[in-house]
């Protein structure tokens, strides 16, 4: 059983910054791939920010150069660094991880609880 777990979200002001946490636990083998994803009300679920096993990095193209993805390989633990934060970055983020379980072959998808972030003055 794996378990991705978020924190860090809350209301910061227009231009202002967060960084998001998700850590990996339980019974681990691999992981081949965290990202994370967002929902605003009343829209899809979609991809803010992803990185895979060798460092390669992905971003949206609302947020690139404004937010950034990195992770501690030794904590199974990724972040997300968000800066000149806008109203329309509102949204739950959920923390996404393609992981195999240990002693496991083959990759399942993993979901966090999600955490709020609200942009607002």
């Amino acid at each position: 059983q794996v378990q991705l777990v978020e924190s860090g979200g809350g209301l910061v002001q227009p231009g202002g910054s967060l960084t998001l946490s998700c850590a990996a636990s339980g019974s681990i083998g691999s992981i081949y791939l965290m990202a994370w994803h967002r929902q605003a009300l009343g829209l899809q679920r979609e991809l803010v920010a992803g990185i895979a096993t060798g460092g390669s990095t992905d971003y949206a193209d609302a947020v690139k150069g404004r937010f950034t993805i990195s992770r501690d390989y030794a904590k199974n633990t990724v972040y997300l660094q968000m800066n000149n934060l806008k109203p329309e970055d509102t949204a739950v983020y959920y923390c996404n991880g393609v992981i195999s379980g240990y002693n496991q072959a083959g990759y399942s998808d993993y979901w966090g609880q999600g955490t709020q972030v609200t942009v607002s003055s």
